[in-house]
């Protein structure tokens, strides 16, 4: 190309450019955010961003500013926030291509967790993880790993015969150990593993610094090269005791796996099967790949799965009732002769209402994981930025008093159709939204629905009794752990339901 055609491509490009910056501040000028605090001069909505109890807070703005989609910006970082399942199936569903990315958190960088599938950008190398994802964890894949859930059950269920006071340790143990075994074939039957502690450890660390509001770090990230020693980097030096752990959490599994295959005494899971599926092509970046997918799920699903095991003891609890009706279409099905299995799902309607209430009435992670808008968009009248994150509110959504009347009731019977029939509400909020849907639902379904079916059929769930013959009451509050929800601790009572309940425990055993 010639020098006069160079210039000129050149000048038509400014051109463009400037006729571009003219049309969007045209378009910004016709157009408005949506509602939300007043923004400060300087440093925008900095102190309104939540730390603690986000979601809550946000579904509070929806009222104070009457309206279900709310904005807040940061130093130019922009947070749209939705509190109705409409408007985010439209953006997030709807308009998947353009809101499928994730923020560039420098918190996660620092942590480590930029290995964390549920954390990548969107883009090729996430597309590479889902895929296999995809592969090993669909509808039909996700049949493979029940006779593996059935076992960890009957772990749990004679745990909770042995030593029921013990339930919180019992619960976490089943969170954790089904992670191991299917990603690493790794089978672990006690907390004190270091693998279990330092997983725990982390990721409650962690979970804290990825809301907007937890760090300055995350809204001026030059503050992530200060040094962990300067006086004031708390946050600083918290990331780096989590990128340590995560960094181990990683590699350790990861090379027990290789060095079994090595000795020829592998076992089926998700690492070993992909990479005896390689065999000797697969190459560093195979192992990076299955390495990460593999700790993603670990640390995802089994504090995930702990949230739910424990606010589900905690509702059975407080209401006998439901309890007892549950137990009531369980005999039907089973005669008490035997404990359920995943055949049964279909015959239990009551059941599958409590899943589906479980899922809603205390979702475990409430903000769910940030979207990030990729182009710049318009809905309803209001003009999103490119760049904004975009924030679904879940426990918004699950206290939608239109959608669920009496939302802070746990009532399975809003699941049910006139002729106690599960009804065709089954879009599981918890699990996120659009391309960035959890990878691992399906498998996630089959042990939470066999966690509670198992529980209920065999044991009665009650309040625990003080010296004096009383029931101790339990407080309704939770554990904030920035982006992860647990149920603070409490006294229940765990009993057999009966002399042959306690039987079929035994004889699993056996």
């Amino acid at each position: 190309m010639s020098y006069f055609g160079t210039t000129a491509t050149l000048i038509v490009a400014l051109l463009l450019a400037g006729i571009t910056k003219l049309l969007f501040k045209r378009k910004a000028q016709t157009t408005s955010y949506a509602p939300g605090p007043k923004p400060k001069p300087l440093i925008g909505n900095l102190l309104d961003i939540p730390s603690k109890h986000a979601a809550r807070v946000f579904a509070r703005w929806g009222k104070t500013y009457n309206s279900d989609i709310l904005f807040a910006s940061t130093l130019g970082n922009h947070i749209l926030v939705l509190n109705k399942l409409e408007d985010v199936e439209e953006l997030l569903d709807r308009r998947s291509r353009i809101y499928s990315d994730r923020q560039v958190v420098p918190m996660m960088k620092l942590m480590g967790w930029d290995h964390n599938i549920g954390l990548l950008q969107y883009g090729d190398k996430w597309r590479v993880h889902r895929k296999i994802c995809q592969q090993n964890f669909n509808a039909r894949a996700a049949l493979d790993y029940q006779p593996m859930i059935k076992s960890k059950i009957n772990d749990l269920l004679q745990g909770l015969l042995v030593s029921p006071e013990r339930f919180e340790e019992h619960n976490k143990t089943f969170s954790t150990s089904i992670p191991l075994a299917s990603m690493y074939g790794y089978d672990v039957d006690t907390l004190d593993h270091q693998w279990v502690k330092l997983a725990d450890e982390s990721l409650l660390m962690g979970a804290k610094l990825l809301l907007p509001g937890a760090s300055l770090i995350n809204v001026f990230p030059f503050l992530q090269h200060i040094p962990e020693w300067f006086p004031g980097a708390s946050t600083r030096r918290t990331a780096g005791e989590v990128k340590k752990l995560t960094d181990y959490l990683i590699k350790s599994p990861f090379d027990w796996v290789k060095k079994r295959m090595q000795e020829g005494m592998s076992v089926p899971s998700l690492v070993t099967n992909y990479l005896e599926s390689k065999g000797k092509d697969a190459t560093p970046e195979d192992e990076i790949i299955v390495s990460d997918i593999a700790y993603s799920i670990y640390v995802g699903a089994s504090d995930t799965t702990i949230s739910l095991g424990l606010t589900f003891l905690y509702l059975m609890t407080i209401h006998p009732e439901i309890q007892k009706k549950a137990q009531a279409e369980i005999d039907r099905v089973t005669g008490g002769s035997r404990l359920p299995d995943f055949e049964d799902r279909s015959s239990l309607p009551y059941i599958e209402a409590m899943y589906r209430e479980l899922m809603r009435w205390m979702p475990p992670v409430p903000l769910g994981l940030p979207h990030r808008l990729t182009e710049d968009d318009e809905y309803k009248g209001y003009f999103i930025p490119k760049g904004t994150a975009v924030m679904a509110n879940i426990w918004a959504m699950s206290r939608d008093e239109e959608r669920y009347p009496e939302p802070h009731l746990f009532k399975p019977e809003r699941f049910l159709d006139e002729n106690g029939e599960i009804n065709d509400d089954d879009h599981i909020l918890a699990f996120g939204f659009g391309r960035r849907i959890c990878v691992g639902k399906h498998v996630a379904t089959h042990i939470i629905w066999m966690m509670i079916t198992s529980i209920i059929a065999a044991f009665d769930v009650s309040k625990a009794k003080d010296n004096f013959g009383n029931d101790i009451e339990i407080e309704d509050d939770y554990t904030d752990y920035g982006a992860l929800l647990h149920k603070s601790s409490f006294k229940c009572s765990i009993k057999p339901r009966s002399a042959a309940a306690r039987e079929l425990i035994l004889e699993k055993e056996n």
